[in-house]
């Protein structure tokens, strides 16, 4: 929800209740609000858990390397020497490292549930710790599931929610959110400008305007929230519109003006998937979000894309 008035009237880490719904402010948004967790080793296996599964689903696939494979894969990518091969091999080395990490700290839960308390500064941990920044540092190898860009800040969340207290990184997400929601919104506005204002797509701007609404509602909601069953279908449906959005055509058209709205129809396509990987995602996605802008304002310049 992002707000009428001006930024400065409110504080970031606001709370408030807007019309039944408990929200928190952060640059310029109010986000629904989850109150945090208390912060016990339990919970924070939860959380690195839910952060990990999150983070391959949203990554490309046949990285999800078991952490049992760790020696493998380490040595895989050294002695790989082709640049895009081992590019992929350090992909697969992270996930190696974040499934190893997360196999270590289940099993601190696990025996601090048995009486044996293990200290940050016990050898288990402190290999957790070299796993989860080995995992981090190799980050810029892995790409985001559409193959169009890294997507290192959602890879590091499950290392940051080892390392930070757990209202700490709920901070840290809400940030994440808000930035997101800010791409959403410059995508779609930047999508009604080009688009609405032709004759061929006149009134897809209100589909757009429904698709970004609903994707960012989306980026705001936990999957176990029972509010999904009316947000999800609500983002499904904004997406099948938009999708299914079809162009006012004369009878008679030139070859150029069939190939401007066809054109036209596949940009508007590309952006509802850029919509849709920043509302899964819940991250920024500068290039994806830059390079899609760029291609809409050749679109505009010449009628046609590139």
């Amino acid at each position: 929800m992002q707000l009428e008035k001006p930024e400065s009237v409110y504080t970031n880490g606001e709370i408030k209740d807007l019309n039944g719904k408990v929200c928190i402010y952060y640059d310029g948004y109010w986000i629904r609000y989850y109150p945090p967790v208390e912060d016990t080793l339990k919970n924070k296996k939860r959380l690195i858990e839910s952060l990990t599964r999150r983070t391959f689903h949203h990554t490309e696939p046949g990285i999800n390397t078991p952490g049992e494979n760790l020696d493998m894969a380490r040595e895989a990518f050294n002695i790989e020497s082709d640049p895009k091969r081992k590019r992929v091999n350090g992909a697969m080395l992270a996930g190696a490292l974040f499934n190893r990490a997360t196999d270590i700290f289940t099993l601190v839960v696990e025996l601090a549930e048995k009486g044996v308390h293990i200290s940050e500064r016990n050898e288990l941990m402190r290999e957790c710790a070299e796993c989860f920044k080995e995992a981090l540092k190799l980050g810029k190898t892995v790409k985001h599931y559409s193959g169009e860009e890294g997507i290192d800040e959602l890879w590091g969340e499950p290392f940051k929610a080892f390392t930070m207290p757990i209202d700490k990184f709920y901070e840290s997400r809400y940030i994440k959110i808000a930035q997101t929601m800010r791409d959403i919104d410059a995508v779609a506005n930047h999508m009604v400008k080009i688009f609405d204002s032709q004759e061929p797509f006149r009134g897809v701007g209100k589909l757009i305007r429904e698709l970004a609404e609903a994707a960012k509602k989306e980026a705001e909601t936990i999957r176990r929230d029972k509010v999904i069953f009316d947000i999800w279908p609500r983002f499904v449906a904004a997406s099948e519109d938009l999708e299914e959005f079809e162009p006012k055509v004369p009878d008679v058209m030139s070859e150029d003006l069939r190939r401007h709205i066809a054109d036209g129809l596949r940009l508007i396509n590309e952006g509802k998937d850029v919509l849709t990987y920043l509302s899964g995602a819940r991250v920024p996605m500068p290039r994806t979000t830059k390079q899609y802008m760029e291609r809409c304002n050749y679109y505009a310049e010449t009628g046609y894309a590139h």
